[in-house]
């Protein structure tokens, strides 16, 4: 195995993080063993962070010890997965609008001990406006109002010159439009906050999406 970003690998098609709770094995269908350590593999049709790594995403912005807000955090699957990479010392700040979801978030958090689960609505940061300042926001909403969400909490918590990433769910926006131009819509908003590093359409694994790293602009 090669890795490829701070605290991912992978291994021909697949990629990996390092479990940080060893027999946790909850969201993945393989475990790679070397030693005492625990490889758990991240699954791209399952996970649009890592579906995006898979199409080429040039640059994951997390590393050990970040601080990081997630918006639409559901049961916590790829939450697992960046608590892997930010290690015991980072925390994820995971806020989550579902109830039924935030029931399994709260089961995943318990095991981890680095995710912080918030029963909330991410239209609305002043509902967790004690959240500390991040290193990194994602936004995984289904929501018409994905751009706004973005900015709102950007400004509200992203660290200045700190990394953002979205994925732009064009059938959640419109499902009129063409897909390309809803992902034009949407970062010609963001491109008055952000920086666009790098954007790829997330097809085959999850159709009509737009995965995109942006950074704060100073």
């Amino acid at each position: 195995m090669k890795e490829i970003s701070a605290g991912i690998w992978k291994d021909g098609k697949r990629l990996f993080t390092k479990s940080m709770v060893r027999g946790y094995h909850d969201y993945t269908k393989n475990v790679f063993k070397k030693g005492k350590t625990e490889y758990r593999e991240w699954d791209p049709n399952k996970s649009k962070p890592a579906a995006a790594i898979m199409k080429g995403l040039k640059e994951f912005p997390l590393r050990k010890d970040d601080k990081v807000l997630y918006l639409g955090a559901a049961s916590g699957a790829t939450c697992s997965f960046f608590s892997d990479i930010i290690g015991e010392n980072g925390v994820i700040y995971a806020v989550e609008i579902s109830e039924r979801s935030a029931r399994d978030l709260n089961v995943t958090a318990e095991k981890r001990g680095n995710i912080v689960p918030i029963l909330a609505d991410a239209r609305k940061p002043e509902a967790y406006e004690w959240v500390e300042p991040v290193d990194v926001v994602f936004e995984d909403v289904a929501s018409d109002e994905q751009g706004p969400i973005m900015i709102r909490n950007a400004d509200t918590f992203l660290k200045p010159a700190g990394h953002a990433m979205i994925a732009i769910k064009a059938r959640s926006i419109d499902v009129v439009k063409d897909p390309k131009q809803v992902y034009r819509e949407q970062l010609s908003l963001l491109e008055k906050h952000f920086e666009i590093l790098q954007k790829v359409t997330l097809d085959p694994y999850e159709k009509d999406h737009l995965f995109a790293l942006m950074q704060l602009k100073k």
